[in-house]
C-alpha cells in the first residue's frame, strides 16, 4: 500500500537546528520499529512509519489542523509544535524523555494510545493516536487531547495520513 500519493513530502519538513536537536532521529530500522512498538504496546500505523522513513521526526512547515469545535488553543483549529520520531535518543521522540509515556505518566494524559505531536502550549495539549475503537494492532484515529479542558478529546482525522495531509499553514488562521 502506498501513502501520501500526490502529496509533496520533500517540502513537508521545516529545516531547523532546534528540530535536529530535539526531534529528528536516525532513520528507523525494522528492529527499532519493532522494539518501540513493543515498548509502547501498540502497532504504529504504516503511514506513520512511511513518513518517518522520509525524515524521522521534526517540525513540519504546516502546523495547524482545522477543527469543527473550539479548543483551548483556538475556536477553529489546533496547532502542533512537532511530530515525534521513532526512537529513544531525542527528547521529543516516541520513547524519549519527553515522549509518549512521559506525557501519559507525568501529565496524566489518558492511556488511549500514543502521543505523536506536542503543541505550543508547553504540555497542556497533545495530539494522540487513539486506539480505543481499533485495538492495539488496528488503524488508530488521530485526536487532540486538551489538558486545560479536563483532558477533553477532539476527533481530528480518521487516520494518520489524513491528519498529515490536512495540516495547513498558520497564516490561514490570521
Amino acid at each position: 500500500m502506498r501513502f501520501f500519493e500526490n502529496f509533496n513530502l520533500t517540502d513537508f519538513w521545516k529545516e531547523s537546528e532546534y528540530a535536529l536537536k530535539a526531534y529528528v532521529e536516525e532513520y528507523p530500522s525494522d528492529e527499532l520499529i519493532k522494539s518501540i512498538e513493543k515498548e509502547l504496546n501498540y502497532k504504529l500505523p504504516t503511514s506513520y512509519v512511511s513518513l518517518m522513513k522520509v525524515q524521522n521526526g521534526g517540525i513540519p512547515k504546516n502546523t495547524c489542523f482545522p477543527t469543527t469545535s473550539p479548543t483551548s488553543w483556538a475556536e477553529d483549529h489546533i496547532a502542533i509544535t512537532g511530530i515525534m520520531g521513532i526512537g529513544r535518543t531525542k527528547s521529543y521522540s516516541l520513547c524519549g524523555n519527553l515522549g509518549s509515556q512521559f506525557m501519559i505518566d507525568d501529565w496524566q494524559y489518558p492511556a488511549i494510545g500514543i502521543v505523536i505531536c506536542d503543541c505550543p502550549s508547553a504540555g497542556h495539549d497533545v495530539i494522540m493516536l487513539d486506539y480505543r475503537k481499533c485495538g492495539k494492532d488496528g488503524e488508530p484515529e488521530v485526536v487532540h487531547v486538551d489538558q486545560e479542558c479536563d483532558y477533553h478529546i477532539t476527533f481530528l482525522a480518521k487516520d494518520f495520513e489524513t491528519f498529515i495531509m490536512g495540516l495547513v499553514n498558520d497564516e490561514e488562521f490570521d
